[in-house]
């Protein structure tokens, strides 16, 4: 079963923009863009494990592997959306994949189907030869996971966390996230928004994609009184 087919029938989509060269990696996560762009080498990782906080990047990072790939050799699910599903369904044959992104772990641990269903899926995948790309909020210690044996499964691999960015790091997220749609953001005008936009990461790249629109149709640079114009502020 294709990538595509797989997707269409789960109802999965990437978003265009979540592509490794999108992603801002902070200093302390220079290693792990090494890791992603080869774990499907032969000396690559079997299995890579993230997690952080809401809007540290892990879905994009998630989405941005499957774009590395050839289509039709990647899949990306967002558990939290199929948590009502039968578990062994919606991981029946996903090995035959190269590379399975399981995203938001949170949203089914402590459903025992959904364990047992994943614990499977690692033992096929190890089988099969693909390569697995996990995301949650915590650690595998410390997520509510019942079953001792995908405890385990899900520490096999690399475990890294990704820090909550700063202020400082959103500054710069900001400015290069405009710089890459083509908009000088001086950071003057990214200091503004962020003093009155909500904090959040997603929050801020709604607000940036705001500004996108109003700065095409407006023909405008992105200076604070058009920012104060287009945001109501």
């Amino acid at each position: 079963m294709g990538n595509s087919a797989v997707q269409l029938t789960l109802g999965v989509r990437l978003r265009d923009d979540a592509t490794l060269e999108n992603f801002h990696f902070l200093p302390a996560l220079g290693p792990l863009l090494s890791l992603l762009e080869h774990q499907l080498q032969a000396d690559g990782e079997p299995a890579i494990y993230l997690y952080g906080p809401a809007g540290c990047g892990r879905s994009h990072l998630l989405q941005a592997a499957c774009h590395q790939q050839p289509a039709g050799s990647a899949l990306y699910l967002a558990l939290e959306q199929f948590v009502n599903l039968p578990a062994a369904e919606v991981l029946a044959d996903v090995e035959r994949m190269a590379l399975i992104c399981l995203d938001d772990l949170d949203a089914v641990a402590g459903d025992a189907a959904w364990e047992l269903a994943l614990f499977h899926l690692c033992n096929r995948a190890r089988e099969s030869g693909a390569r697995l790309l996990f995301s949650a909020s915590d650690a595998p210690r410390n997520l509510r996971v019942q079953l001792p044996d995908l405890r385990s499964r899900l520490s096999w691999g690399v475990i890294m966390q990704l820090p909550e960015p700063g202020d400082e790091d959103k500054l710069d997220i900001l400015r290069f996230r405009a710089s890459r749609r083509g908009l000088q953001l001086s950071r003057e005008v990214a200091a503004f928004i962020l003093a009155r936009a909500p904090r959040s990461l997603t929050d801020l790249m709604a607000v940036l994609d705001q500004l996108d629109r109003e700065s095409l149709v407006h023909q405008r640079q992105l200076s604070i009184p058009f920012v104060k114009q287009c945001m109501d502020w």
